[in-house]
């Protein structure tokens, strides 16, 4: 019996009959899960939120920052970017204008229309960027505390298919915004 089949196995061996008015209920397991995801994720955003207070930066600042720094010397055009991290065009320019205006990026005009301006993460966006590594490193240390090796590695390797999983059904249009 393959993998996949051991585990759509165990499923049915977990879930309930199904429920007096004729629908399945859902896997109880599975359900929790989610549930775990979605704490994990907002109770380690408001710590971190409280974490990154100290070099005066949000989070979604962060974000940008991170975003701009794998584009290398190619900077991004500010339409492209909101669509690549699923952010209105006003949302993206509002934490790009505070970036600005910390010295974090800067506008450019695109070398094919120069009426259009692309964004680039300056030194002073790297330095801040190594400093808020350094301390997502080590808020990643203590969330993870307890945690073994195996352990992770087994999460990464679940979250990474489920991740495959919904890019899958989101189809290649959405799905290519969300890699990463």
């Amino acid at each position: 019996m393959t993998q996949r089949t051991q585990s759509a196995a165990r499923r049915r061996e977990r879930t309930p009959s199904a429920a007096p008015t004729g629908t399945a209920r859902p896997d109880p397991l599975l359900f929790h899960l989610g549930y775990l995801i979605h704490d994990v994720s907002r109770m380690r955003r408001q710590l971190f939120d409280q974490e990154a207070k100290s070099l005066g930066i949000t989070r979604s600042q962060w974000w940008v920052l991170g975003n701009l720094s794998r584009r290398g010397n190619d900077g991004i055009m500010q339409t492209d970017l909101a669509r690549k991290l699923d952010v209105g065009k006003v949302t993206i320019g509002g934490i790009v204008d505070r970036l600005e205006v910390t010295g974090y990026v800067e506008r450019r005009p695109d070398a094919a229309d120069r009426r259009a301006k692309r964004i680039y993460i300056t030194r002073a966006g790297h330095a801040v960027l190594a400093r808020l590594t350094e301390l997502g490193n080590r808020f990643n240390d203590r969330v993870c505390a307890g945690i073994t090796d195996a352990d992770m590695l087994a999460s990464e390797r679940a979250l990474a298919q489920m991740k495959n999983n919904l890019k899958a059904l989101l189809g290649p249009d959405v799905a290519g915004e969300a890699d990463d």
